[in-house]
């Protein structure tokens, strides 16, 4: 069975007291890759970040791309963010009741098994294996092939921080590779990095 390239999923830190010029960075990188979702963990209070997700929902839906929102279910619906990715594969029936059938609800699971099929019963639109953020850790091949040969729910890796490691994933058995630092970091800009890491992922599909 032919299964087609992964796709990006772009990890946005998001804290609006930094003076990093967010909307600027995401419509960068949004406009140089294949990228599926924007994920954005926001920090700060919800009336700090309400103003600043109308601009960056603007940027994502301009490229055809789902912008997410981590955790805050509430505040994702009130900004008219696609859904929520939750830290917590528990959380999945409530943000779904919360959020309506169309919303997009993807669950992180570590590299808990378990967990993802808690996610994928509740209904999630995805699981997450590994874990984002400053000390990322990547999600394990062994985990993604085995759940890419069990079940039909999609799949995303957290953890890849450059364009081979993104591939490797895909590999695995990865249907999205959520990348933040490969992207944000690169020494030619967030267009050059998400450029890199969707031409790597370009060729991964396989049968």
């Amino acid at each position: 069975m032919n299964r087609p390239p992964a796709r990006l999923a772009l990890v946005l830190p998001f804290d609006p007291a930094r003076a990093t010029p967010w909307a600027e960075t995401l419509d960068a990188a949004l406009g140089a890759g294949d990228v599926a979702c924007a994920l954005l963990r926001a920090s700060g209070p919800d009336q700090a970040l309400a103003p600043f997700l109308e601009s960056l929902r603007a940027v994502a839906h301009g490229h055809d791309v789902a912008l997410l929102l981590e955790d805050r279910i509430e505040l994702a619906a009130q900004a008219g963010c696609d859904g929520v990715h939750l830290r917590a594969a528990e959380a999945v029936a409530a943000a779904r009741q919360h959020l309506g059938a169309e919303a997009i609800v993807g669950a992180g699971c570590g590299g808990s098994r378990h967990g993802a099929m808690v996610a994928g019963e509740a209904g999630a639109d995805y699981v997450a294996f590994g874990h984002p953020g400053p000390d990322a850790v990547p999600a394990e091949a062994e985990l993604l092939a085995w759940w890419q040969a069990v079940m039909t729910v999609p799949c995303l890796a957290f953890g890849a921080e450059t364009p081979a490691a993104a591939t490797a994933m895909a590999r695995a058995g990865a249907d999205f590779v959520a990348v933040e630092r490969a992207v944000l970091d690169h020494p030619e800009g967030p267009a050059a990095g998400a450029r890199a890491c969707a031409t790597a992922l370009g060729a991964t599909g396989t049968d």
